[in-house]
């Protein structure tokens, strides 16, 4: 059985891991456009410059020793061939595992894509931490106000995490560079009415206080009309204007990836595949999805791609294959276990659900680190925890 693991983020690398754990005698080869792995939820950390490109980055040669690792970029998926088109060469297969990851959803907005930095990849997010750290560092020559106005266009996770992320860093940020606070504007916009509109109204209540506290002003019920090199028009009670910056981050969606959208003849939404109880694609019956890219649903309930969701997908679809490659025929659905969500507000503050119980301030700053902590723990035992892990905490 040849086994084509395609994408090595949470989902595709726990499918090779699981796979490789099983001692199964089933060629795997795990497929990515990097050497490396990332945990997408500590992008915002990167992006403000708090987390390092050394510390974020875990290469997949240093976990891989019996799945076969290639560095290529996938750019056709084939069905009907059995084969998928990277950028360097073909590959067939007799089992594909897409676990592609996502790309940030622009809904059609004018400017999003030429005008607005996103948090899309390890390397998009250090493109924009150099752009912070030059806005801050030329404005004693630009003295140009809209260089220290930053907007945030999301107020989901990822936009509420890398907001607080950048206030918390700006008072570093205005003492190395002799600016005074008072200079920087940080404001988020949300279409919802609340902030982290997936949590309880209360929650999202006490996180927007946090962040109000920090000085980011919060925009809710305001909807991205347009994206531009010097700021966004927003709509508010029906009126438009104009919020000014030079720094636009773009975080409000995403979708699947691009190429299962445009480069395959497979039946998606938005670069996402429906899949069945057992995560099996619904048009080829070899062909499993985890991640960003599969449109799962338990219960009637769709779920929201989150690397929680994602690492158990890859568990899941690896004990399955594995398996399939021993002979045995029975096999139980896939369930989602929801464990609960975490927001961090800084490295020490935080709101979130855990196990159905509502946490916030240094509660669910630690159990945010636990989080990101036991997924290192799980590839690559303490070792890598000690080397890579999230260790500050305040009760």
């Amino acid at each position: 059985m040849n086994i084509l693991i395609v994408g090595g983020g949470y989902g595709g690398l726990k499918a090779a891991l699981t796979l490789q754990k099983r001692h199964t005698n089933a060629k795997v080869t795990l497929l990515s456009k990097h050497d490396y792995h990332y945990q997408t939820t500590l992008l915002h950390k990167v992006a403000v410059g708090t987390l390092s490109e050394r510390k974020a980055k875990i290469y997949y040669r240093t976990l891989l020793d019996r799945v076969e690792f290639i560095k290529d970029k996938v750019m056709e998926i084939c069905p009907e061939q059995n084969k998928v088109v990277g950028k360097l060469q073909e590959y067939h297969y007799d089992i594909l595992v897409i676990a592609l990851g996502f790309k940030p959803d622009d809904f059609g907005i004018k400017g999003v894509r030429e005008h607005a930095f996103k948090l899309s990849s390890l390397n998009a997010s250090l493109v924009l931490s150099k752009h912070i750290e030059w806005k801050f560092k030329d404005y004693h020559l630009t003295k140009n106000p809209h260089d220290l106005s930053f907007v945030i266009c999301g107020s989901g996770l990822t936009g509420i995490e890398f907001t607080a992320e950048l206030a918390h860093d700006l008072k570093r940020l205005c003492r190395i560079y002799g600016i005074r606070r008072e200079e920087v504007s940080v404001t988020c916009i949300g279409r919802s009415a609340q902030v982290l509109p997936v949590f309880d109204p209360k929650l999202s209540q006490k996180a927007q206080k946090k962040l109000e506290d920090l000085g980011v002003n919060v925009l809710n019920g305001v909807s991205v009309k347009e994206c531009q090199k010097d700021g966004v028009i927003v709509v508010e009670n029906g009126e438009e204007r104009k919020i000014f910056a030079n720094t636009v981050l773009w975080s409000a969606g995403v979708k699947g990836n691009d190429s299962i959208e445009y480069f395959s003849k497979m039946t998606s939404h938005k670069g996402r595949l429906k899949v069945d109880s057992k995560l099996k694609s619904e048009d080829y019956s070899n062909i499993y999805v985890v991640g960003d890219c599969a449109i799962y649903a338990q219960r009637d309930v769709v779920y929201v791609p989150t690397a929680q969701l994602a690492t158990q997908m890859g568990e899941y679809v690896g004990n399955l294959l594995a398996d399939m490659a021993e002979g045995k025929i029975d096999h139980k659905d896939f369930e989602f276990i929801n464990r609960g969500s975490v927001c961090s507000i800084g490295h020490l503050d935080g709101v979130g659900v855990v196990f159905g119980y509502k946490i916030s301030d240094g509660v669910s700053a630690f159990f945010k680190n636990l989080i990101e902590n036991r997924w290192l723990f799980g590839i690559g035992g303490l070792k890598m925890v000690f080397k890579k892990g999230q260790f500050r905490y305040r009760f």
